[in-house]
């Protein structure tokens, strides 16, 4: 399916609400429109394979675009908005984009990046952009005649870039028509929750990201309604489920944790009796946050581990979870591995690098060979990894620990931040924490937390949160610093730029 099934049978049904404006799109509309951006991109040369970069808020048009490309057997790339322009630049260059569609309200970003990159085809909605021409013109002389061919197009979306420059995955196009069956992410995940024609899915994260993207895709190809927040905000998302009585819904552990920091009459205040689903992902989930989340909701917290590279997954529902707590399930896409530095792998309960082995040929990252051998197993060629630590238990429940580019090695003991993370996250004197290592002469590393304090805390925080984390962790697990801030880096779906606080820290050392 794909909107052109539902704008014949569905016409004037929603296919996109924005949450705080209403402003809506029907299947009527996101058919025409794609379909006449379709033949823009046709008749400036684009065929199959070639690939539309797109640098959008989170508006209608996005859309537009997204189908626009995978009902013409294009690639769709989705660059972050909040980088600079030398990184979006170097995303859009590197992509090889032979479009570059924008949103006007990115304009000054955009601007910045006009002599930085060279693609032949630049429009604009929303909105003037200098050097691109206008969007609505471009579509509104297009012709509405059906494409004689709609090949299914895919995403070609880069990394976070959490641990260093964003990476390029592309994978290859599948050999169906966009209107058949056999899409994966339909196939696996809109099965998996029961997504159709009656899900109203609520997406509170940048379209740009790699599951918010797929995961509202799948809704309209299967004719539910997407409502699109333009930006998370806690109180406006409970709003929002009651206003559109929500069904479904995905988010992150950090949003789990705004949402539990609002007062408890505010929380109760909203009807949430029409979800189904919860589906969280991204990050590990400190098991505290989840229980309160499930006893407030209820039972219907489902969670999935995956990446953006889609090399394997996990998945566990609510009662398997409830049964093994903290885990991310078991495989729902690849068999799940755990290795240890040498490759071998390791005994049940022991922590080491995750690997998924797969059938076919992994993931690679685009024009860099060097960065995609390392994410192979020395001896097994259909094993990857994407540098996540973990182990397996007795039942082949998965459980992640951390990120192998963040754990910590203080006095030859590894350290896990995440753990150190999750014990602060609910503390009602934290807003948001992030642990990493520094160097050490004696140790080698030493832990130290940066702290954003919620509202009120209290002025020897550092104190507090010392003598907290001494009655609950291991001793050399305990943060040596606690400096506070008023923000972290994190990404607009939760995951931390560990980077940038080294970089800081090592900064302030030396000044």
């Amino acid at each position: 399916m794909f909107p052109g099934t539902w704008a014949q049978r569905t016409p004037d049904k929603p296919a996109l609400v924005i949450a705080e404006t209403g402003r809506t799109t029907t299947y009527a509309e996101l058919d025409e429109r794609s379909l006449r951006l379709a033949h823009v991109l046709a008749d400036a040369g684009l065929r199959v394979g070639d690939v539309v970069a797109m640098v959008s808020d989170n508006a209608p048009e996005a859309y537009e675009v997204y189908w626009a490309a995978l009902r013409s057997g294009l690639y769709i790339t989705a660059v972050n908005h909040h980088l600079s322009a030398p990184e979006a630049a170097y995303i859009v260059d590197d992509c090889g984009a032979k479009a570059l569609v924008v949103s006007g309200a990115k304009a000054e970003l955009v601007e910045a990046m006009a002599d930085l990159v060279d693609v032949p085809v630049r429009l604009a909605f929303g909105g003037t952009v200098p050097g691109c021409t206008s969007y609505d013109e471009a579509l509104a002389s297009a012709s509405t005649e059906p494409l004689a061919d709609q090949p299914h197009g895919d995403d070609f979306l880069y990394s976070s870039g959490t641990t260093g420059r964003p990476k390029g995955i592309k994978l290859p196009l599948q050999p169906i028509k966009v209107d058949e069956p056999g899409y994966p992410y339909v196939t696996i995940f809109g099965a998996l929750f029961s997504y159709g024609e009656d899900t109203v899915y609520l997406s509170p994260a940048p379209v740009y990201h790699a599951a918010p993207l797929r995961y509202t895709g799948v809704i309209q190809a299967l004719g539910g309604t997407v409502v699109l927040m333009q930006r998370f905000e806690p109180e406006n998302f409970l709003s929002a489920i009651q206003e559109y009585a929500v069904t479904d819904t995905q988010v992150v552990p950090t949003m789990f944790v705004r949402l539990l920091k609002l007062p408890e009459e505010v929380r109760a205040s909203y009807d949430t009796s029409s979800l189904r689903t919860v589906v969280h992902a991204a990050a590990p989930c400190p098991v505290e946050v989840k229980q309160q989340v499930m006893e407030w909701l209820g039972p219907i917290v489902h969670e999935y581990y995956a990446s953006t590279e889609a090399n394997g997954a996990t998945y566990v529902g609510p009662d398997d979870w409830l049964a093994h707590p903290g885990t991310v399930g078991r495989s729902l896409l690849g068999t799940p591995r755990i290795c240890d530095p040498e490759g071998k792998e390791a005994p049940a309960g022991e922590v080491g690098t995750i690997y998924f082995e797969r059938d076919d040929e992994p993931f690679t990252y685009h024009g860099d060979a060097d960065r995609t051998a390392a994410t192979r197993h020395p001896e097994h060629p259909f094993w990857s990894t994407v540098g996540d630590l973990g182990y397996l238990d007795d039942e082949g429940y998965l459980y992640l620990t951390d990120r192998k580019a963040f754990m910590i090695i203080s006095g030859g003991v590894n350290i896990y931040p995440q753990e150190i993370e999750d014990l602060f996250s609910l503390h009602p004197a934290v807003l948001d924490i992030a642990v990493i290592g520094v160097p050490d002469d004696d140790m080698g590393e030493r832990v130290v937390a940066f702290v954003q304090p919620a509202p009120g805390a209290g002025a020897d925080l550092a104190a507090e949160l010392t003598a907290y984390a001494w009655e609950r962790i291991a001793h050399f697990k305990v943060p040596r610093e606690f400096i506070v801030t008023d923000d972290l880096p994190r990404t607009p779906t939760g995951k931390l730029v560990k980077q940038r606080l080294r970089d800081r820290y090592a900064a302030e050392v030396t000044a």
